[in-house]
């Protein structure tokens, strides 16, 4: 598939995203209102590109052509040409909403609008468009450009053609797909939200440490990442809003931990900040 590609947002997500996309062949507008966001994530996917090659994921030259497909952008008019528009920004529906207004003017009626949404619903993001059938869900896990699942979701109004042409862009980046009918935290946030927050309990009741919460995990159930270091790389703050969301559709058993929500009072968001659950004294 020959598709030029805009993706929305310059932060964790969105220049994994971009990278996996460049490294499949292509072309990327990255948008962020940032300088510095969409200078460090060129930068990020220029080491990410460099760890491919010493891993020998691919060559040299195949890291240079990828990266040289990136492109940044100052503007959202940068999206016109593209057949396809991901948006990776915060968890925040007002915020979507304003840009898939927007997207709505600035993209002619075939380019296909989706968002990296972890537990939001399609539905309701799509309300915002002019033309809600070409709005789809496609979640990606954090670090992108190398977990290999991409979550499509299918909003009420989402038209099949949405759907092939976003499970054709995964494929083509190597990635599998599951389809998911939409609803609250679709299959993987939600299970996952529910860990990550029973674990938090845990800790609050003094059940056991957060080192040897992760460990049992890891080494009992086989997860290759516990539940702590998990929420450190997602962000305590985006995992919080992903519980608020789903207690509020869902009920009692997604309400947040008190703990947890204590952590993101403190400004304890993870390893973006330096400290989450755990201390990272390189940032």
């Amino acid at each position: 598939m020959n598709l030029k590609i805009a993706v929305l947002g310059a932060g964790v997500m969105g220049n994994g995203i971009a990278h996996s996309l460049a490294v499949g062949g292509f072309d990327v507008e990255l948008y962020d209102p940032i300088e510095a966001a969409r200078i460090g994530a060129i930068e990020q996917i220029r080491k990410n590109l460099a760890k491919g090659v010493e891993r020998g994921k691919l060559s040299a030259g195949e890291a240079d052509v990828a990266l040289k497909r990136v492109k940044p952008a100052v503007t959202l008019a940068a999206a016109r040409d593209c057949g396809l528009v991901i948006e990776a920004v915060p968890e925040e529906m007002a915020l979507k909403h304003a840009i898939f207004k927007e997207l709505s003017t600035v993209c002619p009626p075939a380019t296909i609008l989706a968002t990296n949404t972890s537990a939001l619903s399609i539905t309701e993001i799509a309300a915002s468009a002019t033309e809600p059938s070409r709005v789809v869900g496609m979640h990606y896990f954090n670090p992108a450009h190398i977990m290999r699942l991409v979550e499509v979701v299918r909003g009420l109004e989402t038209a099949d053609r949405a759907v092939e042409v976003v499970e054709s862009v995964a494929k083509q980046c190597g990635k599998e797909t599951v389809l998911i009918n939409e609803a609250p935290g679709f299959a993987t946030s939600r299970i996952n939200a529910m860990i990550g927050n029973e674990a938090f309990y845990m800790l609050m009741e003094g059940v056991a440490s957060a080192r040897d919460i992760d460990k049992a995990l890891k080494l009992g159930l086989n997860h290759p990442m516990g539940p702590f270091e998990m929420i450190d790389l997602v962000g305590l703050d985006t995992r919080l809003k992903v519980l608020e969301y789903l207690h509020a559709t869902l009920g009692e058993k997604f309400r947040p931990c008190p703990l947890l929500v204590k952590y993101v009072k403190a400004g304890r968001l993870g390893r973006k900040v330096g400290r989450g659950v755990y201390d990272y004294p390189d940032k």
